[in-house]
């Protein structure tokens, strides 16, 4: 089917501003559906309010607005651009809901802007939780019992034949806003008013509980020949219970059967079927019962999400791009693979590695929290990590974390046990603080229901097993296919092998030099890691900057980070991608094998400038600011003493190195006084005293 010349503008709708559950990864997705649309021949109008996003980068779109994302605000960019359509599959729930007011009010239909992607009847089912269900049960596929409501009288009414715990999720939200889990009848009266509130069409679905069942995401693409092809599984290492952005997650999924897995398939091709979206990617989720083998549909994302960010990360398949192609009206089979060049993108991706992706979260902001995790998200980032075992991709990503604070454990035993029971931000090393008091996994798994398999593989490594011990650092390729075709798309991970008979069989790929015999000189840029408070998408837009010009350069951009939202670690941003953890040991293992010209230091934010000092020590060329400088703008006692050296006036300050140095020279200071870290970020653990 050829792309549809009846369309010549096309308006996509971002996601506005940073919120959790909404994050970088819409910045990604829009900025790779603007490119695709422009070199299709469309022209593209973009809406969004984020000023730090790549995507409202003037060269993204034929016209772009900074306007508030409201429906009179996109009324009136409609009435003076006059798209022919509008896709609304890339900026989230705040697209979709827009869409849907649009819809609503009579706009589009005014100007005669068709809806693509997912119309509104698509988006209606998906997102109306009394629809879905209803939808659901007519495709022949189970949903936990459940009752939409609209009141606290409804569900009051409801209570007897749901029971608790119940579940209550809230319509047209995201991330499980304004929903929770309800183990009390006073519970259960805050969590609905809660929910009804935060629902734009004041309705909250309350369901039977299926905690402590597997948790499983299928991602789907669908085109309009009605061919279906399964993106990727994602298997969440928590059972039901924890939003799945606050669970640790592996891909491919690795507990189910085949039969299994073949059943998840099935049912996930008949959901998105049974909602409509015709053309484009949808996140399909499930809880599995795996002592009786039943399966229930949980809910489905007629869009991209954080978790289509990940799971094209995790297999090389460009998600957006397609879902975008795929609007406009071409078929999967019409579609080129960017990595393969060789297989349409009806080719299921294959992958022969690990990927485990693991939630950031700020508890630390916030002193009052308690961090106990339930099914609305908390995580404001989340870090990816690519192995060639699950232990080694889980080792890569709790490395990748980049934790401020080390979580505490409680030095009773029992009472460290009742603390596995509630899922928290901690748990997995209250996990491993209780394999090394030598707690049973059987009696681990009883309190945390994790998977027995998982709980083994986790328990070896807390035990003291190094999944890199005796192996070498090896990078190799992700390529979507498991090594059946090249990859022609340079997107690296370190595994740890075995060597060759000549040493490490890296798989990376230089740009030879024309005519020289010789390869491109390369800069590697050094990304921001996890989205975390005061350091988020704006150091990823420096990056994808500094790799741009590095490019323009004549030089070959390289950029390392870990983080699957982001548009740097897209794989056609840098000339090659490593998706590798940013500590000093990891980011070197990259060096010694590019040998750059230089390293960039500065765009990424606190992560790495923290680095410079061990680079700089390592005999790493450290391109613009130097790591002196570095030192005397983040180190307190040097900038004070820089100030005093230029005659500068600051305020009254001293420095100390312990808490007793502290009170000591608190005296001379005068109080009230504000105690400042060195080295931090967004005044993490500034206080006034």
């Amino acid at each position: 089917m050829p792309r549809r010349d009846d369309l010549q503008k096309i308006l996509i709708i971002g996601s506005g501003p940073i919120v959790i559950g909404q994050a970088a990864e819409f910045d990604y997705s829009g900025a790779q559906a603007c490119k695709v649309l422009l070199e299709e021949g469309y022209e593209v109008v973009l809406v969004n309010s984020n000023p730090a996003t790549i995507m409202t980068d003037p060269e993204f779109a034929t016209a772009t607005y900074i306007e508030p994302l409201l429906p009179a605000s996109l009324a009136r960019v409609i009435e003076r651009e006059r798209p022919d359509a509008l896709l609304p599959t890339l900026g989230g729930g705040t697209a979709l809901n827009l869409a849907r007011a649009l819809s609503e009010d009579g706009t589009l239909e005014r100007f005669h802007v068709e809806l693509i992607g997912a119309d509104y009847d698509a988006i209606r089912r998906a997102e109306d939780r009394e629809l879905f269900r209803d939808t659901m049960a007519s495709a022949g596929l189970r949903v936990p019992k459940s009752a939409a409501v609209s009141s606290l009288g409804e569900a009051q009414q409801a209570l007897p034949d749901i029971g608790l715990p119940a579940i209550v999720r809230p319509g047209f939200t995201m991330g499980g806003h304004g929903g929770g889990i309800a183990r009390s009848e006073p519970e259960y009266r805050e969590r609905v008013a809660e929910g009804l509130a935060a629902s734009p069409i004041d309705q909250v679905l309350v369901e039977e509980s299926v905690i402590g069942w597997g948790e499983f995401e299928l991602e789907v693409m669908r085109d309009r020949n009605d061919n279906v092809v399964i993106v990727c599984s994602i298997e969440n290492v928590d059972p039901m219970g924890v939003h799945t952005g606050d669970s640790v997650t592996v891909a491919p999924q690795q507990t189910l059967s085949d039969r299994q897995y073949q059943a998840l398939r099935d049912q996930a091709i008949a959901v998105i079927r049974a909602v409509g979206v015709e053309t484009g990617g949808s996140n399909i989720q499930f809880a599995v019962n795996r002592e009786t083998d039943e399966i229930v549909v949980i809910e489905m994302n007629p869009r991209v999400s954080r978790s289509s960010a990940l799971a094209s990360k995790a297999t090389g398949f460009p998600i957006a791009k397609i879902a975008a192609r795929l609007a406009v009206g071409y078929a999967l089979e019409e579609i080129d693979n960017d990595i393969t060049r060789v297989t349409p993108a009806s080719f299921e991706p294959a992958i022969d590695y690990v990927v485990v992706k693991w939630p950031r979260f700020a508890f630390e902001k916030f002193p009052g929290a308690d961090g106990s995790l339930s099914t609305y998200m908390q995580s404001v980032g989340e870090a990816m990590a690519i192995g060639r075992t699950f232990k080694q991709a889980f080792v890569k990503a709790m490395r990748s974390r980049e934790l401020d604070v080390t979580p505490s454990v409680p030095e009773d035993t029992a009472e460290l046990l009742r603390c596995l029971e509630t899922p928290s931000h901690d748990r997995y090393e209250h996990i491993f603080e209780a394999v090394r008091r030598d707690v049973p996994q059987g009696e681990l798994c009883a309190r945390t229901e994790i998977d027995p398999w998982f709980m083994a593989e986790i328990a070896a490594i807390a035990a003291g097993e190094d999944p890199e011990a005796g192996l070498v650092r090896t990078f190799k390729a992700v390529d979507t296919c498991a090594a059946e075709f090249e990859a022609a798309t340079p997107y690296y991970y370190s595994g740890w092998e075995r060597p060759g008979p000549d040493g490490p069989r890296h798989e990376v790929r230089r740009t030879p030099q024309g005519g020289t015999g010789g390869e491109m000189p390369s800069v590697v840029i050094l990304g921001s890691g996890p989205n975390r408070i005061g350091q988020g998408i704006e150091f990823d837009y420096c990056c994808v900057h500094a790799a741009m010009t590095v490019r323009a350069s004549g030089r070959d951009a390289v950029m390392i980070n870990c983080n699957p939202e982001t548009v740097s670690t897209d794989y056609d941003t840098s000339d090659r991608l490593y998706f590798e953890p940013l500590t000093l040991g990891d980011v070197l293992g990259v060096l010694e094998l590019e040998n750059p010209e230089g390293v960039i230091v500065q765009f990424g934010g606190q992560t790495p400038l923290k680095l410079a000092q061990g680079l700089a020590d390592a005999g790493v060329p450290l391109l613009g600011t130097p790591v002196e400088s570095i030192h005397l703008a983040e180190d307190r006692p040097s900038f004070g003493a820089l100030l005093e050296d230029l005659g500068l006036k600051g305020p009254p300050f001293a420095t100390a190195a312990s808490p007793e140095a502290a009170l000591a020279a608190a005296g001379n200071v005068g109080y009230p006084l504000l105690v400042r870290p060195s080295y931090v970020l967004g005044g993490r653990a500034m206080e006034i005293c």
